[in-house]
């Protein structure tokens, strides 16, 4: 079985930064895809990431200049590192990967921007 874990969420003050980083574990044979997702109070999961097999990156808008999104092959690892946080950034943040044509979530990790 697969499985996908997230860690490196907390409270942060606004303008700060995190880093939040992605395991991939169990048997497979590659990582097509590594995603970041996040869901905000009452709000819809939306997606946040994208990193592809041979780096290639994008981003959502609302992100854009302040996320970056890496990723370590050999380790089936992945990062979401991100600053100038506001407010409207706290939310539930999750890793989604494509493996050998499938789909695995990770559990979720709580980012909370505050003053």
């Amino acid at each position: 079985q697969v499985q996908v874990a997230e860690s490196g969420g907390g409270l942060v003050q606004p303008g700060g930064s995190l880093r939040l980083s992605c395991v991939a574990s169990g048997t497979m044979f590659s990582i097509e895809t590594m995603n970041w997702f996040r869901q905000g109070p009452g709000k819809e999961r939306e997606w946040v990431a994208t990193i592809t097999s041979d780096g290639q990156a994008a981003l959502a808008d609302s992100v854009k200049g302040r996320f970056t999104i890496t990723r370590h092959n050999a380790e089936n690892m992945a990062w979401l590192q991100m600053s100038s946080l506001s407010p409207e950034d706290t939310a539930v943040y999750y890793c989604r990967i494509r493996a050998d044509k499938y789909y695995y979530w990770g559990q979720g990790t709580q980012v909370t921007v505050s003053s």
